[in-house]
């Protein structure tokens, strides 16, 4: 079955391993009565959280800067979505999404900073305007989010904050110097900030994908955003053949398979679970060499 525009599998229809299953199946409601705020979560891996959230019971308030996009996916999800327009390497367009979040749904339970894309270039080409971009987008971003969804979530008796960062911190080549080098700080931080938040219940945790199908292997979701659907489609065609030879499962990762590690970490089967990175990557930060 084709993607959707957002990168994601019709809304009745979810992948779980081989086998598609209905959305009345699929859902038990492991989010009810939570609420959401996913960064970054018009397309691919935000995309398909938002999906799951709601399916599995949540109200879901998406953020990113395709509002055409978000709000087309927030009509698609239903009245448990809305999308808010906000581009997280501004720290006045987090404050205000994550307390529009509290005061529109009386709180809040779980930040998922997904946002991210491209930041970097090679080493000799390299400019301090990359650096200041790239920490804004991957490493500040986070920390502002997690400043300022500190007070509601106390305020709610505890949260789930939910960084994604990459196995490009783990490994090398599996990003840019740079790229690999702040979402090496991203994980770093989560550790750090989730002993700090402990004591209020508040569970920080990391995701690091790895050979996951998503926009940002041609540029991330504003390249995409410049292309036709078809353009995507035979791109992503392209880029699930090459991504299968890079793991030892011989498979391609999808958005739905990290949508699936955030569900974990948010619900109650992860309750037990903080200052952790979840490595979601078909064994690939275990391979010793690179496939031909």
């Amino acid at each position: 079955m084709a993607p959707t525009t957002f990168g994601i599998l019709p809304l009745d229809r979810i992948f779980v391993g081989s086998l598609a299953v209905t959305e009345e199946e699929s859902m038990s409601e492991r989010l009810k009565g939570k609420v959401a705020l996913i960064t970054g979560g018009t397309s691919g891996i935000g995309a398909a959280t938002a999906q799951l959230f709601v399916n599995e019971g949540a109200k879901v308030v998406i953020t990113g800067r395709s509002v055409e996009k978000g709000q087309a996916l927030a009509a698609e999800l239903g009245s448990n979505a809305s999308y808010r327009e906000a581009d997280i390497t501004q720290e006045d367009a987090i404050r205000e999404s994550i307390e529009h979040t509290a005061q529109a749904h009386g709180q809040l339970d779980i930040l998922f900073n997904n946002a991210g894309g491209p930041v970097g270039a090679p080493l000799e080409k390299l400019t301090q305007d990359h650096i200041d971009y790239g920490v804004r987008l991957l490493l500040a971003s986070a920390m502002l989010g997690t400043k300022y969804a500190v007070e509601p979530m106390k305020a709610s008796g505890g949260g789930c904050i939910i960084n994604n960062s990459s196995i490009a911190g783990l490994r090398y080549r599996q990003g840019d110097l740079l790229y690999s080098a702040l979402k090496a700080a991203l994980t770093h931080y989560t550790k750090m900030v989730g002993i700090e938040l402990g004591e209020h219940n508040i569970r920080v945790n990391s995701i690091s994908p790895g050979a996951i199908a998503t926009p940002i292997f041609w540029g991330g979701s504003e390249r995409a955003n410049t292309l036709s659907d078809e353009e995507n489609q035979r791109k992503m065609n392209k880029l699930e053949q090459s991504l299968a030879r890079s793991v030892p499962l011989q498979k391609t990762g999808v958005a739905h398979d990290i949508a699936e590690a955030a569900l974990y970490l948010a619900s109650d089967a992860g309750r037990f679970v903080t200052c952790h990175d979840l490595v979601v990557d078909g064994g690939r930060t275990s391979m010793f060499h690179e496939p031909s």
